[in-house]
Parts: structure tokens; sequence; C-alpha cells
């Protein structure tokens, strides 16, 4: 087990329904970075922007975006993570990768659909959580609209990280920063949210507030405001451990199935 991990949250413009040059540009700042890092988080639908037209430019899981994630994974020898549109046995899904320094993926299709957009007329709704164990850590991996529904990010596996990514607007930002704390806090775990900059073809205006809590609700990154930027944050398995030995809120919680 690592007892720290470090990692890159990059907050990033997107060009709309063009794969190659997001990608371009997400290796430059992925080769920018200086520190060791063990994981490096990109936003939601981070190769085209937040669309509903995936017929156009969804990819496969042998398609170029799997294979950049790969090659810089390893390169890097971190962890990349983010969602891209996929087109899976004629269904679309906005999912969620976790490419392993190895090669090895573990994914999540987003489960709540955004449907103030039409994504649920699209999009295929994923039925299962993704608990990822890396270097002796348990990350949730979950994607932006999930995180106003607090019992699909319930800390019944004991996770130590959750993790959003997202394109989450700008009118509507104060909600993010208070749920992105609020899940913190109520599942006492480091959680981590990396939102997109810019303006999509949708003339929707994204100002970022990409952020990391520790698990009493503490801020732990300092991003700038509507700009490209990025955080380097390295977490200590220590903190997790005396937070829940000292506050045992989570063995109080109440019990139930989600049918």
């Amino acid at each position: 087990m690592q007892p720290k991990l470090t990692i890159a949250l990059i907050q990033a413009d997107l060009v709309w329904h063009n794969a190659a040059e997001n990608r371009t540009n997400f290796s430059k700042k992925i080769n920018a970075i200086k520190e060791e890092v063990d994981l490096i988080v990109l936003p939601e639908m981070f190769t085209t922007g937040f669309s509903m037209h995936p017929q156009q430019i969804a990819e496969t899981m042998q398609g170029e975006t799997i294979k950049w994630m790969q090659q810089l994974a390893s390169e890097k020898q971190a962890a990349i993570v983010g969602s891209i549109i996929i087109s899976e046995n004629n269904t679309y899904y906005n999912r969620f990768l976790f490419v392993h320094p190895s090669g090895e993926i573990d994914f999540y299709n987003k489960h709540h659909l955004f449907t103030l957009a039409g994504e649920h007329k699209v999009y295929t709704s994923g039925k299962e959580k993704l608990i990822v164990n890396y270097k002796g850590w348990k990350i949730c991996t979950l994607i932006c609209y999930d995180l106003r529904f607090p019992v699909w990010a319930r800390n019944v596996e004991d996770y130590d990280i959750l993790l959003y990514v997202a394109n989450w607007p700008k009118p509507r930002i104060s909600a993010w920063d208070t749920l992105l704390k609020a899940r913190a806090i109520e599942n006492l775990c480091y959680t981590i949210g990396v939102n997109r900059v810019g303006i999509d073809a949708n003339k929707l205006e994204y100002s970022g507030h990409s952020v990391g809590y520790d698990g009493l609700g503490k801020k732990l990154t300092h991003i700038k405001t509507n700009l490209e930027d990025k955080a380097i944050i390295t977490l200590n398995k220590k903190h997790i451990t005396e937070v829940r030995s000292k506050l045992n809120f989570l063995s109080d919680k109440d019990t139930f199935e989600i049918k």
C-alpha cells in the first residue's frame, strides 16, 4: 500500500468535436508536468466537449484516444483518467476511463444522465458503480450530474477518494462548489472534481472551479477561475484513517438498497 498519492488536476478548454486537437493539447499539458505524479485527471468528454451527437464523434475501446491514454500512462508511469464518448454494441455511453500505467483499463458508464440536455435520449445509463484499487487506494469514479445524487455516491465500499469529472456550466457553479464539499464531509473521504473552462458550440460557458477537499471538507487546491490551469496535490492515507477513527460517522449510516 502506498501511503501517499499525488494527483494532477488539469482544468482546460476543449475544442468542439475535435478529438485529435484535444489530444494534442492535453499531451502538451501532461508533458509539462515536471512533478512525479501517480494520477492525472482530465474533464468529462475531454476529446469533444459535452455533445449530444455521439453518432458523429464516438470512439471504440480500440480507438485512438484509448491508445493515446495507454501510451501516455506508460510514459508518465501515472494513471490517466477522464470521460469520452464510447460506441459499443450499437449503443453510446458517456464512459469514465481509468487507464493504469500498465495499460489496463477500468471503466464506469455515467449513471445519472443529464435530462435537461437530453443526454438520456442518446446515451445509455450505466448500472454499476466502479471502485478502482490503485496503489492501495480505493477510488470511486463518477461523472458530472452524478454529483447531485448523494445516494449513488454513498460510501458503502469504504473508499478513500471520490473523483468527479465534469462539464459543469458557470450559471450553476455554486451548486458544484457546495455539493463537492458536502460529498467529502458526508463520506469522510478525499473528494476531487475536475471541470472544464471556455465556451462550447452551444454557447454554454464554463468557469472551472476544479478542486480537491480532504475528509473534513478542507480545500486543498487553488486553481484559477475561468482559465486553463492545473493543481498538484498529495493525499495522505493517514488522514483518512485518523478522521474515520476519531469521527466514526460512517458506522451510523442508514441501511438500504438501491433498486
